[in-house]
This record gives structure tokens, C-alpha cells and sequence, in this order.
């Protein structure tokens, strides 16, 4: 789909693809283009629906918290394992 912005810089989207992704997008700028992505509602729901009940929280801040201790413990689990092989 190609799409052209007005004198004012504002892009339209048809009505189908709003419908279907919702009217709030987070505009990402790469390289050599710029994307879009649309913005959940509700951001928690959005992610247990991508990844099940692996992360059980009721917040984005309990989410948030359970990420970092994970992540912590997968990267302290990784400097273990380098100790081991020197």
C-alpha cells in the first residue's frame, strides 16, 4: 500500500486499516524506512496473548520486574557456565 502525507505532513489511513490495527501507532524510523506499529490498548494483554502465561502479572510494572529478575538470573546463569569452561 502506498500512501502520500497532505501539506500539513499527515499521513492517512484507510478506514479497513484502522479498523483492523486500531488508530494509535508508534512510528519507528530505520535506516533506509519508516514503520509503523500499532499500539495495544491494553499493552499487557497484547504480550500474554503473544506469549501465553509466561509471564503471570497484573501490572506492567510486576511484568517489568519479573523480566529484569529473569533476565537477571539468565545472565548471571551465562557468567557461570564461562567460569566453569576457563
Amino acid at each position: 500500500m502506498s500512501k502520500s502525507t497532505d501539506e500539513r505532513g499527515r499521513l492517512y489511513l484507510p478506514k479497513d486499516v484502522r479498523e483492523r490495527f486500531g488508530d494509535e501507532y508508534r512510528i519507528v524510523q530505520l535506516p533506509n524506512y519508516v514503520a509503523l506499529f500499532p499500539v495495544a490498548d491494553d499493552p499487557l494483554a497484547a504480550v500474554r496473548e503473544i506469549v501465553g502465561d509466561a509471564i503471570d502479572a497484573e501490572s506492567v510494572t510486576e511484568a517489568r520486574e519479573i523480566a529484569r529478575q529473569r533476565s537477571r538470573g539468565e545472565i548471571a546463569a551465562e557468567r557461570e557456565r564461562e567460569h566453569e569452561e576457563q
